[in-house]
Protein backbone atom coordinates (compact mmCIF):
# COMPACT_ATOMS: atom_id res chain seq x y z
CA UNK A 1 0.00 0.00 0.00
CA UNK A 2 1.20 3.84 -1.02
CA UNK A 3 0.07 7.07 0.23
CA UNK A 4 1.33 10.30 -0.13
CA UNK A 5 1.50 12.49 3.00
CA UNK A 6 -1.16 15.58 3.32
CA UNK A 7 -0.26 18.70 2.30
CA UNK A 8 1.21 21.04 5.13
CA UNK A 9 -1.10 21.83 7.55
CA UNK A 10 -1.49 25.87 7.08
CA UNK A 11 0.35 26.84 10.22
CA UNK A 12 3.53 25.87 9.80
CA UNK A 13 6.78 26.20 12.27
CA UNK A 14 8.40 28.72 10.47
CA UNK A 15 5.49 31.14 11.11
CA UNK A 16 4.40 29.74 14.34
CA UNK A 17 4.01 32.71 16.86
CA UNK A 18 4.15 30.54 20.54
CA UNK A 19 5.01 33.77 22.29
CA UNK A 20 0.74 35.05 21.45
CA UNK A 21 -0.60 31.36 23.01
CA UNK A 22 2.07 32.00 25.54
CA UNK A 23 2.74 35.67 26.36
CA UNK A 24 5.68 36.29 28.71
CA UNK A 25 6.43 32.66 28.95
CA UNK A 26 7.28 31.70 25.26
CA UNK A 27 10.16 33.98 24.44
CA UNK A 28 11.62 33.79 20.72
CA UNK A 29 15.59 32.96 20.56
CA UNK A 30 16.93 36.33 19.66
CA UNK A 31 20.46 35.12 19.59
CA UNK A 32 22.23 35.84 16.42
CA UNK A 33 22.27 32.92 13.76
CA UNK A 34 19.90 30.67 16.28
CA UNK A 35 15.74 29.92 15.95
CA UNK A 36 12.92 28.66 17.96
CA UNK A 37 11.79 29.75 21.73
CA UNK A 38 12.79 29.69 24.83
CA UNK A 39 10.73 28.46 27.73
CA UNK A 40 11.00 28.49 31.41
CA UNK A 41 11.47 24.81 32.77
CA UNK A 42 8.26 25.90 35.27
CA UNK A 43 6.17 25.86 32.43
CA UNK A 44 7.90 23.34 30.24
CA UNK A 45 5.23 20.67 30.51
CA UNK A 46 2.35 23.14 29.65
CA UNK A 47 3.83 24.25 26.48
CA UNK A 48 4.67 20.82 25.52
CA UNK A 49 1.36 19.90 25.92
CA UNK A 50 -0.33 22.61 23.71
CA UNK A 51 2.54 21.62 21.07
CA UNK A 52 1.05 18.71 20.86
CA UNK A 53 -2.17 19.06 21.41
CA UNK A 54 -3.39 22.49 20.01
CA UNK A 55 -0.57 22.70 17.21
CA UNK A 56 -0.40 18.96 16.26
CA UNK A 57 3.24 18.70 16.84
CA UNK A 58 2.39 15.06 17.79
CA UNK A 59 6.32 13.79 16.72
CA UNK A 60 8.99 14.69 18.96
CA UNK A 61 12.06 13.20 17.02
CA UNK A 62 14.73 14.41 19.28
CA UNK A 63 15.79 15.65 23.00
CA UNK A 64 19.56 16.69 23.46
CA UNK A 65 21.48 19.33 25.35
CA UNK A 66 24.02 21.97 25.26
CA UNK A 67 26.63 22.93 28.18
CA UNK A 68 27.44 26.75 27.64
CA UNK A 69 30.29 26.34 30.29
CA UNK A 70 31.41 30.29 29.66
CA UNK A 71 28.01 31.36 30.47
CA UNK A 72 27.63 28.90 33.27
CA UNK A 73 24.29 27.61 31.85
CA UNK A 74 22.64 24.13 30.38
CA UNK A 75 20.43 24.10 27.63
CA UNK A 76 18.08 21.18 26.81
CA UNK A 77 16.73 21.50 23.59
CA UNK A 78 13.72 19.98 21.89
CA UNK A 79 13.02 18.96 18.04
CA UNK A 80 9.08 18.48 17.73
CA UNK A 81 7.08 17.62 13.95
CA UNK A 82 4.12 17.37 12.72
CA UNK A 83 3.47 13.78 11.14
CA UNK A 84 1.06 15.69 8.52
CA UNK A 85 4.41 16.93 7.12
CA UNK A 86 5.83 20.22 7.78
CA UNK A 87 8.88 21.96 9.03
CA UNK A 88 9.82 21.57 12.57
CA UNK A 89 9.74 23.55 15.76
CA UNK A 90 12.60 24.14 17.87
CA UNK A 91 12.34 25.10 21.63
CA UNK A 92 14.28 24.96 24.37
CA UNK A 93 14.48 25.31 28.41
CA UNK A 94 17.75 26.88 29.99
CA UNK A 95 18.85 26.57 33.34
CA UNK A 96 21.71 27.68 35.80
CA UNK A 97 24.59 25.07 35.79
CA UNK A 98 25.20 24.19 39.22
CA UNK A 99 24.28 20.78 40.33
CA UNK A 100 21.64 19.42 40.45
CA UNK A 101 20.64 20.50 37.20
CA UNK A 102 17.03 19.61 37.15
CA UNK A 103 14.34 19.83 34.02
CA UNK A 104 10.61 18.50 33.98
CA UNK A 105 10.58 15.49 32.33
CA UNK A 106 8.37 15.04 29.26
CA UNK A 107 8.08 11.46 29.43
CA UNK A 108 3.91 11.74 29.99
CA UNK A 109 3.69 14.33 27.31
CA UNK A 110 5.90 12.52 24.96
CA UNK A 111 7.15 8.83 26.26
CA UNK A 112 9.92 8.53 23.56
CA UNK A 113 11.59 10.74 25.67
CA UNK A 114 12.42 8.00 27.85
CA UNK A 115 16.12 7.14 26.17
CA UNK A 116 16.81 10.64 25.04
CA UNK A 117 16.39 12.24 28.62
CA UNK A 118 18.37 9.38 30.08
CA UNK A 119 21.17 10.03 27.65
CA UNK A 120 20.88 13.96 28.57
CA UNK A 121 21.59 12.87 32.35
CA UNK A 122 24.15 10.27 31.21
CA UNK A 123 26.47 12.60 29.13
CA UNK A 124 24.94 16.16 30.52
CA UNK A 125 24.47 15.32 34.21
CA UNK A 126 20.61 17.22 33.58
CA UNK A 127 18.28 15.49 36.24
CA UNK A 128 14.89 15.06 34.78
CA UNK A 129 12.50 15.14 36.88
CA UNK A 130 9.38 12.72 37.25
CA UNK A 131 11.65 10.47 34.97
CA UNK A 132 10.12 6.69 36.69
CA UNK A 133 13.92 5.42 35.46
CA UNK A 134 16.11 7.88 35.34
CA UNK A 135 19.68 5.59 35.14
CA UNK A 136 22.74 5.65 33.47
CA UNK A 137 22.13 4.26 29.75
CA UNK A 138 25.45 4.85 27.63
CA UNK A 139 28.35 4.46 30.79
CA UNK A 140 28.58 1.99 33.31
CA UNK A 141 26.90 2.74 36.60
CA UNK A 142 30.05 3.58 38.65
CA UNK A 143 31.57 5.49 35.81
CA UNK A 144 32.76 9.81 37.44
CA UNK A 145 31.81 12.46 35.80
CA UNK A 146 29.18 13.50 32.67
CA UNK A 147 31.94 13.46 29.57
CA UNK A 148 29.96 15.57 27.42
CA UNK A 149 30.55 18.73 29.80
CA UNK A 150 32.59 21.12 29.05
CA UNK A 151 35.06 20.66 32.29
CA UNK A 152 34.87 17.05 31.64
CA UNK A 153 38.47 15.78 30.84
CA UNK A 154 39.13 12.30 29.58
CA UNK A 155 41.96 10.15 30.31
CA UNK A 156 43.36 10.85 27.19
CA UNK A 157 42.75 14.81 27.40
CA UNK A 158 45.76 16.66 25.07
CA UNK A 159 43.93 19.68 24.20
CA UNK A 160 40.45 21.25 23.33
CA UNK A 161 40.72 20.71 19.42
CA UNK A 162 42.53 19.33 16.92
CA UNK A 163 44.95 19.53 15.25
CA UNK A 164 47.14 18.53 17.99
CA UNK A 165 50.34 20.17 18.35
CA UNK A 166 52.27 16.59 18.72
CA UNK A 167 50.95 15.57 15.43
CA UNK A 168 51.05 18.80 13.24
CA UNK A 169 53.16 20.57 12.81
CA UNK A 170 55.68 19.93 15.01
CA UNK A 171 55.53 16.26 13.88
CA UNK A 172 56.41 15.24 18.03
CA UNK A 173 54.16 12.02 17.93
CA UNK A 174 53.56 10.10 21.55
CA UNK A 175 51.35 7.38 22.00
CA UNK A 176 48.32 8.95 24.58
CA UNK A 177 48.30 5.75 26.44
CA UNK A 178 51.95 5.63 27.46
CA UNK A 179 50.81 8.74 29.77
CA UNK A 180 47.73 6.86 31.89
CA UNK A 181 49.01 4.64 34.18
CA UNK A 182 46.26 2.30 33.55
CA UNK A 183 47.35 2.16 29.70
CA UNK A 184 44.15 2.60 28.53
CA UNK A 185 41.54 5.47 28.08
CA UNK A 186 40.30 4.80 31.43
CA UNK A 187 39.80 7.10 34.55
CA UNK A 188 38.20 5.59 37.94
CA UNK A 189 36.74 7.85 40.69
CA UNK A 190 38.82 8.62 43.48
CA UNK A 191 40.04 6.16 45.76
CA UNK A 192 37.95 3.35 43.74
CA UNK A 193 39.02 -0.01 44.54
CA UNK A 194 37.52 -2.53 41.82
CA UNK A 195 37.81 -5.63 44.33
CA UNK A 196 35.77 -3.44 46.69
CA UNK A 197 33.21 -2.32 44.26
CA UNK A 198 29.69 -3.84 44.33
CA UNK A 199 28.55 -3.24 40.79
CA UNK A 200 24.68 -1.49 41.88
CA UNK A 201 23.78 -1.15 37.59
CA UNK A 202 22.12 -5.02 37.41
CA UNK A 203 19.98 -4.29 40.24
CA UNK A 204 18.16 -1.03 39.32
CA UNK A 205 17.60 -2.36 36.13
CA UNK A 206 15.54 -5.58 37.52
CA UNK A 207 14.50 -3.19 39.58
CA UNK A 208 12.90 -1.21 36.61
CA UNK A 209 12.14 -4.23 34.57
CA UNK A 210 9.56 -5.05 37.62
CA UNK A 211 8.05 -2.09 37.10
CA UNK A 212 7.22 -2.52 33.31
CA UNK A 213 6.17 -5.83 33.54
CA UNK A 214 2.64 -6.58 32.91
CA UNK A 215 1.00 -7.81 35.74
CA UNK A 216 -1.47 -11.03 35.47
CA UNK A 217 -5.52 -9.97 35.76
CA UNK A 218 -6.51 -13.20 36.31
CA UNK A 219 -6.27 -16.78 35.26
CA UNK A 220 -3.93 -19.63 37.19
CA UNK A 221 -0.56 -17.99 38.57
CA UNK A 222 2.53 -19.07 36.90
CA UNK A 223 5.74 -18.96 37.58
CA UNK A 224 7.99 -15.97 35.73
CA UNK A 225 11.50 -16.29 35.26
CA UNK A 226 13.93 -13.43 33.91
CA UNK A 227 16.47 -14.25 31.49
CA UNK A 228 19.25 -12.13 29.23
CA UNK A 229 19.25 -12.00 26.01
CA UNK A 230 22.77 -10.91 24.51
CA UNK A 231 25.24 -8.82 24.38
CA UNK A 232 27.38 -12.05 23.20
CA UNK A 233 27.08 -12.50 19.63
CA UNK A 234 25.15 -13.54 17.20
CA UNK A 235 22.54 -13.67 19.93
CA UNK A 236 22.20 -9.96 19.77
CA UNK A 237 24.85 -9.16 17.45
CA UNK A 238 26.96 -7.99 20.13
CA UNK A 239 25.91 -4.73 21.21
CA UNK A 240 22.93 -4.88 22.75
CA UNK A 241 21.07 -6.69 25.90
CA UNK A 242 17.84 -7.42 26.48
CA UNK A 243 16.84 -8.33 30.16
CA UNK A 244 13.36 -10.15 29.94
CA UNK A 245 10.82 -11.38 32.48
CA UNK A 246 9.19 -14.55 30.53
CA UNK A 247 5.68 -16.57 31.89
CA UNK A 248 5.98 -19.83 29.52
CA UNK A 249 7.08 -18.66 26.23
CA UNK A 250 5.30 -15.51 26.49
CA UNK A 251 7.68 -12.37 26.98
CA UNK A 252 5.36 -10.44 29.73
CA UNK A 253 8.86 -7.59 30.63
CA UNK A 254 11.36 -6.29 28.44
CA UNK A 255 14.03 -3.91 29.52
CA UNK A 256 16.42 -2.79 26.83
CA UNK A 257 20.52 -2.43 28.08
CA UNK A 258 23.07 -0.06 25.37
CA UNK A 259 25.87 1.25 25.63
CA UNK A 260 28.51 -1.98 24.85
CA UNK A 261 30.03 -0.31 21.77
CA UNK A 262 29.56 3.35 23.17
CA UNK A 263 32.83 5.28 21.31
CA UNK A 264 31.13 9.11 22.20
CA UNK A 265 31.04 10.26 18.56
CA UNK A 266 29.79 13.51 19.91
CA UNK A 267 32.77 13.93 22.26
CA UNK A 268 35.39 13.12 19.34
CA UNK A 269 33.08 15.21 17.30
CA UNK A 270 33.89 18.84 19.28
CA UNK A 271 37.47 17.94 19.35
CA UNK A 272 37.93 17.05 15.24
CA UNK A 273 37.71 19.98 12.93
CA UNK A 274 34.75 19.92 11.23
CA UNK A 275 35.79 17.91 7.65
CA UNK A 276 37.81 15.66 10.21
CA UNK A 277 34.30 14.57 11.39
CA UNK A 278 33.20 13.43 7.75
CA UNK A 279 34.63 9.62 8.07
CA UNK A 280 33.36 9.46 11.56
CA UNK A 281 29.86 9.86 10.05
CA UNK A 282 30.65 6.29 8.19
CA UNK A 283 31.31 4.26 11.21
CA UNK A 284 28.13 5.62 12.90
CA UNK A 285 26.46 2.81 10.76
CA UNK A 286 28.18 0.90 8.30
CA UNK A 287 25.60 -0.14 6.34
CA UNK A 288 24.51 3.30 5.74
CA UNK A 289 27.84 5.15 5.21
CA UNK A 290 27.10 7.17 2.22
CA UNK A 291 23.43 8.35 3.86
CA UNK A 292 25.08 9.31 6.80
CA UNK A 293 27.89 11.58 5.14
CA UNK A 294 24.42 12.99 3.71
CA UNK A 295 23.15 14.33 6.87
CA UNK A 296 25.83 15.58 8.32
CA UNK A 297 26.93 17.64 4.74
CA UNK A 298 23.45 19.02 5.00
CA UNK A 299 23.86 19.99 8.42
CA UNK A 300 27.03 21.69 8.20
CA UNK A 301 25.79 23.46 4.32
CA UNK A 302 22.74 24.33 6.36
CA UNK A 303 24.35 25.96 8.73
CA UNK A 304 27.53 28.27 6.60
CA UNK A 305 24.88 28.51 3.48
CA UNK A 306 26.90 26.56 1.35
CA UNK A 307 25.67 26.50 -2.32
CA UNK A 308 25.82 22.32 -3.32
CA UNK A 309 26.83 21.93 -7.14
CA UNK A 310 23.64 20.57 -8.93
CA UNK A 311 24.81 17.79 -10.04
CA UNK A 312 26.25 16.97 -7.31
CA UNK A 313 23.30 17.12 -5.39
CA UNK A 314 22.20 14.36 -8.21
CA UNK A 315 24.74 11.97 -7.67
CA UNK A 316 24.33 12.55 -3.51
CA UNK A 317 21.03 11.25 -3.83
CA UNK A 318 22.02 8.00 -6.20
CA UNK A 319 23.73 7.31 -3.47
CA UNK A 320 22.01 7.77 -1.23
CA UNK A 321 19.50 5.97 -2.37
CA UNK A 322 21.37 2.88 -3.77
CA UNK A 323 22.33 3.09 0.64
CA UNK A 324 18.76 2.26 0.89
CA UNK A 325 18.21 -0.04 -1.41
CA UNK A 326 21.42 -2.30 0.00
CA UNK A 327 20.10 -1.81 3.61
CA UNK A 328 16.90 -2.80 3.12
CA UNK A 329 18.09 -6.03 1.21
CA UNK A 330 20.19 -6.97 4.02
CA UNK A 331 18.06 -6.48 6.91
CA UNK A 332 15.42 -9.12 4.82
CA UNK A 333 18.22 -11.51 4.72
CA UNK A 334 19.39 -11.10 7.83
CA UNK A 335 15.86 -11.44 9.13
CA UNK A 336 15.43 -15.03 7.97
CA UNK A 337 19.28 -15.36 8.90
CA UNK A 338 17.25 -14.42 12.85
CA UNK A 339 14.52 -16.73 12.19
CA UNK A 340 16.11 -19.84 11.67
CA UNK A 341 16.48 -19.83 7.90
CA UNK A 342 19.85 -19.56 7.51
CA UNK A 343 22.30 -18.49 5.14
CA UNK A 344 20.80 -18.62 1.86
CA UNK A 345 18.22 -15.26 2.33
CA UNK A 346 21.19 -13.25 3.23
CA UNK A 347 23.83 -14.95 0.77
CA UNK A 348 21.11 -13.59 -1.74
CA UNK A 349 21.10 -10.19 0.11
CA UNK A 350 24.86 -9.53 0.41
CA UNK A 351 25.18 -10.59 -3.11
CA UNK A 352 23.35 -7.65 -4.42
CA UNK A 353 24.42 -5.50 -1.55
CA UNK A 354 28.32 -6.20 -3.45
CA UNK A 355 27.45 -5.27 -6.34
CA UNK A 356 26.37 -1.96 -4.70
CA UNK A 357 29.35 -1.75 -3.18
CA UNK A 358 31.16 -1.89 -6.08
CA UNK A 359 29.48 0.75 -7.32
CA UNK A 360 30.72 2.95 -3.99
CA UNK A 361 34.75 1.75 -4.52
CA UNK A 362 34.31 2.99 -7.97
CA UNK A 363 33.38 6.86 -6.59
CA UNK A 364 35.31 7.16 -3.18
CA UNK A 365 37.84 3.93 -2.95
CA UNK A 366 36.32 2.56 -0.57
CA UNK A 367 33.67 -0.20 -0.34
CA UNK A 368 32.44 0.93 3.57
CA UNK A 369 33.70 3.40 4.96
CA UNK A 370 32.93 5.48 1.71
CA UNK A 371 33.85 9.11 3.25
CA UNK A 372 32.87 10.58 -0.36
CA UNK A 373 30.78 13.52 0.20
CA UNK A 374 31.94 17.20 1.31
CA UNK A 375 30.66 20.32 2.28
CA UNK A 376 29.33 21.73 -1.64
CA UNK A 377 29.50 18.49 -2.46
CA UNK A 378 31.27 15.13 -3.49
CA UNK A 379 34.53 13.68 -3.47
CA UNK A 380 34.58 13.48 -7.14
CA UNK A 381 32.65 13.11 -10.54
CA UNK A 382 30.09 9.57 -11.42
CA UNK A 383 32.96 7.86 -14.17
CA UNK A 384 31.01 7.26 -17.46
CA UNK A 385 31.64 3.76 -17.20
CA UNK A 386 30.32 3.65 -13.54
CA UNK A 387 27.45 5.90 -14.50
CA UNK A 388 26.28 3.03 -17.09
CA UNK A 389 27.07 0.67 -14.19
CA UNK A 390 24.67 2.43 -12.23
CA UNK A 391 22.09 2.65 -15.04
CA UNK A 392 22.32 -1.08 -15.34
CA UNK A 393 21.92 -2.61 -11.68
CA UNK A 394 19.00 -0.38 -11.25
CA UNK A 395 17.09 -1.09 -14.59
CA UNK A 396 17.51 -4.81 -14.43
CA UNK A 397 19.68 -6.61 -12.09
CA UNK A 398 18.62 -4.78 -8.85
CA UNK A 399 14.29 -4.89 -9.87
CA UNK A 400 15.28 -8.99 -10.83
CA UNK A 401 16.51 -10.01 -8.42
CA UNK A 402 14.18 -8.03 -5.47
CA UNK A 403 11.28 -9.59 -7.58
CA UNK A 404 13.02 -12.86 -6.49
CA UNK A 405 13.40 -12.59 -3.05
CA UNK A 406 9.58 -11.05 -3.06
CA UNK A 407 8.51 -13.88 -4.51
CA UNK A 408 10.62 -17.17 -2.47
CA UNK A 409 9.96 -15.28 0.94
CA UNK A 410 6.93 -13.38 0.75
CA UNK A 411 4.65 -16.06 1.36
CA UNK A 412 7.22 -18.62 2.88
CA UNK A 413 5.50 -20.33 6.07
CA UNK A 414 8.17 -19.86 8.28
CA UNK A 415 8.54 -15.97 7.86
CA UNK A 416 4.51 -15.84 7.82
CA UNK A 417 3.74 -17.70 11.06
CA UNK A 418 7.16 -15.73 12.76
CA UNK A 419 5.88 -12.71 12.01
CA UNK A 420 2.22 -12.05 11.07
CA UNK A 421 0.07 -10.25 14.02
CA UNK A 422 3.55 -10.31 16.38
CA UNK A 423 4.91 -7.64 18.29
CA UNK A 424 1.95 -5.00 16.85
CA UNK A 425 2.31 -1.74 17.02
CA UNK A 426 -0.36 0.94 16.46
CA UNK A 427 0.28 4.06 14.54
CA UNK A 428 -0.87 6.36 17.53
CA UNK A 429 1.74 4.28 19.78
CA UNK A 430 4.93 4.78 17.56
CA UNK A 431 4.33 8.59 16.97
CA UNK A 432 3.81 9.02 20.89
CA UNK A 433 7.50 6.88 21.17
CA UNK A 434 8.99 9.01 18.64
CA UNK A 435 9.50 6.19 16.26
CA UNK A 436 10.37 7.22 12.79
CA UNK A 437 11.58 5.61 9.19
CA UNK A 438 10.28 2.38 8.33
CA UNK A 439 8.92 1.38 11.71
CA UNK A 440 7.19 4.10 11.76
CA UNK A 441 5.58 3.89 7.59
CA UNK A 442 4.91 -0.02 8.90
CA UNK A 443 2.36 1.33 11.53
CA UNK A 444 0.70 3.11 9.29
CA UNK A 445 1.66 6.88 9.75
CA UNK A 446 2.86 7.66 5.83
CA UNK A 447 5.50 9.53 7.40
CA UNK A 448 8.61 10.33 5.36
CA UNK A 449 11.00 13.67 6.03
CA UNK A 450 11.83 13.45 1.88
CA UNK A 451 8.14 14.07 1.57
CA UNK A 452 6.97 16.03 4.53
CA UNK A 453 9.88 18.35 4.84
CA UNK A 454 12.45 17.67 1.61
CA UNK A 455 16.08 18.56 1.99
CA UNK A 456 18.46 18.37 -0.95
CA UNK A 457 16.17 17.96 -4.53
CA UNK A 458 14.53 15.49 -3.26
CA UNK A 459 11.16 18.07 -3.58
CA UNK A 460 11.79 16.98 -7.83
CA UNK A 461 10.93 13.96 -7.70
CA UNK A 462 7.51 11.72 -7.73
CA UNK A 463 7.11 8.76 -5.46
CA UNK A 464 4.89 8.12 -3.22
CA UNK A 465 5.15 7.44 0.79
CA UNK A 466 4.88 3.55 1.22
CA UNK A 467 3.29 2.67 4.69
CA UNK A 468 1.26 -0.82 5.81
CA UNK A 469 -1.57 -0.52 8.07
CA UNK A 470 -0.61 -3.45 10.23
CA UNK A 471 2.15 -2.57 12.64
CA UNK A 472 3.56 -6.09 13.25
CA UNK A 473 6.81 -7.70 11.81
CA UNK A 474 5.17 -8.56 8.69
CA UNK A 475 4.56 -5.46 7.47
CA UNK A 476 7.87 -3.91 9.06
CA UNK A 477 9.15 -6.78 6.60
CA UNK A 478 7.07 -5.83 3.83
CA UNK A 479 7.51 -2.11 4.26
CA UNK A 480 11.25 -2.97 3.18
CA UNK A 481 9.96 -4.33 -0.37
CA UNK A 482 7.36 -1.09 -0.67
CA UNK A 483 10.60 1.53 -0.59
CA UNK A 484 12.93 -0.69 -2.67
CA UNK A 485 10.20 -0.18 -5.36
CA UNK A 486 9.14 2.96 -4.61
CA UNK A 487 13.32 3.73 -5.44
CA UNK A 488 13.74 1.30 -8.47
CA UNK A 489 10.32 1.34 -10.32
CA UNK A 490 9.86 2.99 -13.69
CA UNK A 491 9.34 7.15 -13.17
CA UNK A 492 10.59 6.42 -9.45
CA UNK A 493 13.58 8.30 -7.64
CA UNK A 494 16.43 6.66 -9.78
CA UNK A 495 14.95 7.15 -12.89
CA UNK A 496 15.64 10.83 -13.00
CA UNK A 497 15.53 12.97 -15.88
CA UNK A 498 18.24 13.52 -18.13
CA UNK A 499 20.81 15.18 -15.23
CA UNK A 500 23.64 13.84 -16.72
CA UNK A 501 23.86 16.76 -19.31
CA UNK A 502 24.15 20.01 -16.56
CA UNK A 503 27.62 21.21 -16.13
CA UNK A 504 30.01 19.18 -14.27
CA UNK A 505 30.24 19.45 -10.77
CA UNK A 506 33.36 21.62 -8.79
CA UNK A 507 36.42 19.63 -7.94
CA UNK A 508 37.44 18.97 -4.58
CA UNK A 509 39.80 22.38 -4.96
CA UNK A 510 37.38 24.48 -6.14
CA UNK A 511 34.64 23.34 -3.38
CA UNK A 512 37.38 24.03 -1.02
CA UNK A 513 38.01 27.10 -1.79
CA UNK A 514 34.35 27.96 -2.25
CA UNK A 515 34.45 26.95 2.00
CA UNK A 516 37.00 28.83 2.67
CA UNK A 517 36.44 32.29 1.25
CA UNK A 518 32.91 31.94 2.33
CA UNK A 519 33.96 31.57 6.18
CA UNK A 520 37.12 34.03 5.65
CA UNK A 521 35.43 36.67 3.84
CA UNK A 522 31.99 36.60 3.28
CA UNK A 523 29.70 36.32 6.85
CA UNK A 524 31.84 36.87 9.76
CA UNK A 525 28.66 36.23 11.78
CA UNK A 526 28.58 32.87 10.70
CA UNK A 527 32.25 32.12 12.61
CA UNK A 528 31.12 33.21 15.85
CA UNK A 529 28.65 30.22 15.76
CA UNK A 530 30.93 27.79 14.10
CA UNK A 531 33.82 28.12 15.27
CA UNK A 532 34.47 27.91 18.99
CA UNK A 533 37.68 29.57 20.39
CA UNK A 534 38.75 30.07 16.72
CA UNK A 535 38.93 26.93 16.37
CA UNK A 536 37.54 24.41 13.25
CA UNK A 537 35.19 22.40 15.99
CA UNK A 538 31.81 22.54 16.58
CA UNK A 539 30.71 23.27 19.76
CA UNK A 540 28.24 20.87 20.25
CA UNK A 541 28.46 17.80 17.96
CA UNK A 542 24.83 15.99 18.24
CA UNK A 543 23.86 12.63 16.23
CA UNK A 544 20.32 11.73 16.78
CA UNK A 545 20.50 7.49 17.12
CA UNK A 546 17.56 6.76 15.04
CA UNK A 547 16.87 3.57 16.42
CA UNK A 548 16.98 4.54 20.44
CA UNK A 549 13.20 5.53 20.72
CA UNK A 550 11.99 2.61 19.05
CA UNK A 551 14.29 0.72 21.65
CA UNK A 552 12.18 2.47 24.25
Amino acid sequence: MTTPVSPSPAVQASTLDLGARFPNIAVADTRPNFRGWIVPKENLVEVATALRDEFGFDLLATVTAVDYFPENKMEVVYHAYKTTGGPGLEFKVQVPRQDPVEVPSLIDVWPGVDFQEREAWDLLGIRFTGHPDLRRILMWEGYEGHPLRKDWKEAFYEEDFKPFKSRWPDGKFYLAEEKNPLQDNLKFPQNFDPEKWIPEGDALLYGSLARYTLKQEDGLGTDRIVLNMGPQHPSTHGVFRAALTVEGETIVGLKPVIGYLHRNHEKIGERNTYIQNMPFTDRLDYFNSMANNFGYALAVEKLMNIPVAERADYIRVIMAELTRVQNHLVFIGNLLNDLGAMYTPALYAFEERELILDIFEAVSGARMMCNYFRFGGVVRDVPDDVMQKIKNLVSERLPAKTEEMDRFLTENEVLVSRLKGVHVIDGETAVKYSMTGPVLRAAGVPYDLRRADPYSIYDRFEFDVASRPNGDLYDNYLIRLDEIWQTLGPDRLMFASDWTNSEPMSTLAELINLVHSYVLQKDPSAVDKLFWKNSLAAYRWKKRRANQPSLA
